[in-house]
């Protein structure tokens, strides 16, 4: 398993430095995924989940990032959701919003 992961030409690492602060990244090359708390790791996993997240890395890189927010959870004591019910939650919420907008 690769312990570094690539530089994405479409990620500016400044970006999460700005919005997340010098944090623990799941994603430390590219500033991504954040896991210094409960929710961030919540959100990171779910993330990772999304088909459009996750064609961004290899698969090597997918397990790395996977591993490290599995461990970040497992050392804060938080149970990860079950990602095909964010992803359900989330098409709902598109959904809605889409029929809020088509009116």
């Amino acid at each position: 398993m690769p312990k570094r992961i690539r530089r994405r030409p479409d990620a500016d690492p400044r970006e999460g430095l700005g919005k997340y602060g010098a944090t623990v990244y799941a994603d430390p090359t590219n500033k991504k995924y954040p896991i210094d708390t409960a929710g961030r790791i919540k959100a990171a996993w779910a993330y990772m989940h999304q088909p459009s997240n996750a064609r961004k890395y290899s698969a090597a890189e997918r397990r790395t990032i996977m591993s490290r927010i599995r461990k970040a959870a497992t050392t804060r004591r938080i149970e990860l959701p079950n990602p095909e019910e964010f992803i359900e939650r989330l098409a709902r919420v598109r959904r809605g919003r889409r029929e809020e907008e088509n009116g």
